[in-house]
């Protein structure tokens, strides 16, 4: 059975996800569209990546007030938070801003190039 999260869970998921994901809502929208964005990342079975399918999600989940957040918003903002740190982890060396590695990143909202 899938324990629900507490609300101090919640709390540190919900500033981890803003602090991680550092593109707005229509930044992420318009970056889904590129071929860049759908080039990259594992297949999910139906030809879309996961972290497109993810994209689509933040998007979502960025549109809401946080008071809307439901237990399936939280669970993905983990998801999310996990994946950004786990792959800025291995971070390549040189130049990122026009590799896979960034493209990636960005399809889960996170713009390395960022700052």
């Amino acid at each position: 059975m899938d324990k629900h999260l507490e609300d101090n869970e919640k709390k540190e998921i919900y500033n981890d996800f803003k602090e991680l994901v550092n593109m707005p809502a229509s930044a992420i929208e318009k970056w889904l569209k590129t071929d860049e964005s759908k080039k990259v990342g594992w297949d999910s079975g139906d030809g879309e990546s996961v972290g497109h399918k993810s994209g689509e999600k933040i998007i979502s989940i960025l549109r809401k007030k946080k008071d809307e957040l439901q237990e399936a918003d939280y669970k993905h903002m983990q998801k999310v938070v996990a994946y950004i740190k786990r792959h800025s982890a291995q971070k390549p060396s040189g130049n990122v801003a026009d590799t896979n590695w960034n493209y990636s990143l960005k399809n889960w909202g996170h713009d390395y190039t960022k700052k």
